[in-house]
């Protein structure tokens, strides 16, 4: 049976809504305000969101059909937690131990204000400079990296390892393990993670909501002399990274480069230096996931799912549903899709008047089955229907529904026009009918829905 997505989880949390509410309004009055760094006892915070009387985000889980995370039992995250694992952090110093290592133990944690992953145990601001080690400069690593001098080999040297060894102090810092049956939430409109990798590794049913993720800057990217042919940058910390993790539902949240874009970067070696990788990546046999109602913003590479050609052990996973996201000002990897069963629907794609180094939107990769249906792709004149797909050793898209400037449009009759006879021409059957789903609202109403209701703060 299908159930309406605009009231996710309602019905499926309404007995464990009712069974917390026991708990925690014994526990103290309506009214009082969450401890910090202590068990959370009431929620004023999602009277501040808006929120319905009695709603607690923390306990909603997928409601039943809603994408890949809802089956085989479905995802709950921390809802079963008790009320000394219902936590409400305000640092980075609450949150890791509100996280606990990542340990199995059900927990909601409840995020209040900003919360900078670049701070010390005492709250103080960690600026690249407090990670720098070994002798590591910059300016010295360009020189002894010049392609013109150094060649096509792969860095070593005393700036290299100079290099890891400084990524490594920051990695301490920035990188937060997410273990199994843990709900993270973001509390009224403005919870927000700056700097932060969330990682969920090898972990299952997993619950992020009403959160931003924001600048989750690399202070020390490498530099790969035979990536993509030319040579380019690398840096670490997805803001979301999924790896050998099922069961992971992420809804309203916004994911951003915020403040410090790529796009501000200087250039090296005729590249763009990057600072940030990913915004969500599903990799290593990450499977069953929903991404609902987000928004991904400025950014180049915003999502991954599947990491190589190769990983032949990641077919019949990366099993992916994404819906009524909003993808603005994204450069490629919208996503881009290796294997994977993967359902992209009622998904608002906004490339900017400005934006004169968009490459495409979906990425049909090695043995990909990516239904797309029911998206609404607004661009400027200069973006033409064929570069909204790109296909890299790619067979199959279905797709159907979709719009382009309010108009009617076969992404897959296009595509297929712009490479005719060649090998990358595209099929139509990719094997599999999506039946996990809401109501598929038709483009342009979907459209309208996102640009209005997608993104951190905007649970309604």
């Amino acid at each position: 049976m299908r159930v309406p997505l605009r009231t996710p989880g309602v019905r499926r949390v309404a007995q464990l809504t009712a069974v917390a509410c026991l708990v925690t309004c014994l526990a103290a009055p309506a009214s009082a305000h969450p401890r910090e760094g202590r068990p959370d006892a009431g929620r004023d915070g999602d009277r501040a969101a808006g929120h319905a009387p009695g709603r607690d985000l923390g306990r909603e889980v997928l409601a039943a059909g809603d994408g890949w995370a809802a089956v085989a039992g479905g995802t709950t995250g921390g809802a079963a937690a008790d009320p000394a694992h219902v936590l409400t952090v305000r640092s980075r110093a609450e949150l890791v131990r509100a996280l606990d290592g990542g340990s199995a133990t059900p927990k909601i944690i409840k995020v209040v204000g900003t919360i900078d992953a670049n701070t010390d145990d005492e709250g103080r601001r960690l600026s690249c400079a407090d990670y720098t080690t070994g002798g590591y400069d910059f300016d010295a690593y360009v020189r002894a990296y010049d392609p013109r001098t150094w060649g096509t080999a792969k860095p070593a040297g005393p700036q290299e390892e100079a290099r890891k060894a400084s990524a490594a102090r920051q990695a301490e810092r920035v990188v937060l393990p997410v273990g199994p049956n843990t709900t993270i939430v973001g509390v009224g409109s403005d919870a927000l993670l700056r700097g932060a990798s969330l990682q969920v590794r090898s972990a299952t049913n997993v619950i992020i909501r009403n959160l931003e993720l924001r600048d989750t800057y690399d202070c020390f990217p490498a530099w790969q002399p035979n990536s993509g042919g030319l040579g380019d940058w690398k840096s670490d910390y997805d803001a979301i990274w999924l790896r050998d993790a099922t069961h992971v539902w992420v809804d309203h949240v916004t994911l951003s480069d915020k403040g410090r874009p790529d796009a501000a970067e200087p250039t090296y070696f005729g590249r763009n230096l990057l600072r940030h990788d990913g915004l969500l990546d599903v990799t290593n046999g990450s499977d069953l996931v929903t991404v609902s109602w987000s928004r991904f913003a400025d950014h180049d590479k915003a999502m991954l799912i599947g990491n190589g050609d190769g990983v032949l052990t990641d077919r019949g996973k990366l099993r992916v549903t994404l819906h009524h996201n909003e993808f603005r000002g994204i450069v490629q990897r919208a996503p881009r899709v290796r294997f994977g069963q993967v359902h992209v629907y009622n998904n608002r794609y906004v490339v900017p008047e400005d934006a004169h180094d968009y490459r495409y939107s979906l990425g049909i990769s090695t043995e990909s089955a990516v239904v797309a249906e029911n998206n609404a792709f607004t661009t400027p004149n200069h973006v033409e229907v064929a570069d909204l797909v790109k296909s890299w050793n790619g067979s199959a898209l279905t797709q159907r529904g979709n719009v382009f400037n309010g108009f009617p449009v076969d992404l897959l009759a296009i595509y297929n026009s712009y490479n005719s006879g060649s090998e990358r021409d595209l099929t139509a059957d990719t094997g599999w009918t999506p039946t996990l789903h809401g109501p598929v609202d038709d483009a342009t109403r979907a459209d309208r829905e996102v640009a209005r209701h997608a993104g951190a703060g905007r649970v309604r």
